[in-house]
């Protein structure tokens, strides 16, 4: 597994590098053998140390991540490996789930995800002014069950996932709603 340690206006000594790179190589190699890659970025918040870290294990695309922030720099990333730890048990316990069908590499669609600059404040809104594309990266749509898309959207701690539903094929959206839930949006069941 690729380790990439990084400090953010800070200087990441080699003590520090050794630390993580021992204590990180072996949570996930306990979770997952064949790891692709890690980074973990410290940075200063205020009196604290922050230690974010992220994982790609492997399988079927995922990331995993987990921030922590103490005194300490030490603690900050222990703190986070903590957190990644326990995500990545539970999705190798989920993983482990012998019941689910195998799946092949055609249950994934390439797509392409854009990052559009907000409108500012005080410029007028013409109607045939398009957004500003400040960034274009590919990305995969992956075929996946409910409860795996909400274990990668809580695993990634991300704010939203697209996937292609197993049950029908049909593209579903889940997302963190602002009270804490998770919302789903099915096109399928419909009423027409």
């Amino acid at each position: 597994m690729d380790i990439s340690v990084k400090g953010k206006n800070l200087d990441v000594g080699d003590a520090l590098r050794g630390h993580v790179e021992d204590n990180l190589g072996s949570v996930v190699g306990k979770y997952f053998n064949h790891a692709i890659d890690a980074t973990v970025m410290f940075s200063r918040e205020g009196q604290n140390m922050c230690a974010d870290i992220s994982v790609h294990p492997g399988p079927r695309g995922l990331v995993v991540t987990g921030g922590f922030e103490a005194e300490d720099p030490y603690a900050a990333f222990d703190g986070a490996l903590e957190r990644v730890g326990k995500q990545l048990r539970r999705y190798k316990r989920r993983l482990v789930n012998h019941h689910h069908k195998a799946r092949g590499a055609d249950d994934v669609l390439p797509a392409l995800q854009y990052v559009i600059q907000p409108e500012a404040e005080n410029e007028e809104v013409h109607e045939d002014a398009q957004p500003a594309v400040i960034a274009e990266m590919e990305t995969e749509i992956s075929m996946l069950t409910v409860s795996e898309a909400v274990m990668r959207l809580e695993l990634g701690e991300l704010p939203v996932v697209m996937f292609r539903n197993t049950a029908n094929g049909g593209f579903n959206v889940i997302y963190r709603r602002d009270d804490g839930n998770i919302g789903w949006i099915d096109p399928a069941n419909t009423e027409k």
